[in-house]
């Protein structure tokens, strides 16, 4: 369950960083409202997580989802280029995630 919550945290995070593009420096109400609320939200969801996870692992996690999240979407939405180094990259963070979660005691 935990995991689950981390997870969700996690594309909160991606709500968040995506939100900052279109706040337009907080100057438009809706968007950041969206994105306060949803920085929020992260990181209240996170805090739940961290009450069985290991701090180190779900950080990470969080923060790699939230990265690995980020980037798709401005390669899928933003047309940002999607280069087979940065295709790479993102895949030795997805790794990373995966390898954390797998060694994790919980």
């Amino acid at each position: 369950m935990h995991w689950i919550v981390l997870l969700l945290a996690g594309l909160l995070e991606v709500v968040w960083a995506v939100g900052l593009k279109y706040t337009e420096g907080f100057s438009k109400l809706a968007p950041s409202a969206v994105t306060l609320s949803a920085m929020a939200g992260s990181v209240i969801l996170l805090g739940l997580a961290l009450r069985a996870l290991p701090l180190g692992t779900a950080y990470a996690v969080w923060t790699g989802i939230g990265t690995v999240g980020t980037v798709i979407w401005g390669i899928m939405m933003m047309n940002e280029p999607a280069g087979v180094a940065r295709l790479v990259c993102i895949g030795m963070i997805v790794l990373g995630i995966a390898g954390l979660k797998l060694l994790s005691p919980h």
